[in-house]
């Protein structure tokens, strides 16, 4: 199966269902896999983590245009 939605699409469209919309990477990664928004990853490391690096990190294009950093294991869509 090929994904249909990229990881920061998939990432939003959690963010959008969240009353406040900010959850932690690991909420995300859960939710995103219990929905089966992003089935087909590359690597061994794991979703929250790969959330973390696509979202919180200054080298990330998603940072301050999709996403803000709440704290060091929560974002929040912009």
């Amino acid at each position: 199966m090929r994904n249909i939605l990229t990881l920061h699409e998939a990432i939003a469209i959690v963010l959008l269902n969240m009353s406040d919309r900010k959850a932690t990477f690991i909420e995300i990664a859960n939710e995103i896999e219990n929905r089966n928004f992003y089935p087909n990853r590359k690597g061994n490391i794991s979703l929250a983590k790969q959330i973390k690096l696509r979202s919180a990190i200054n080298s990330s294009p998603y940072l301050n245009t999709w996403f803000e950093v709440i704290s060091d294991t929560e974002i929040r869509l912009i």
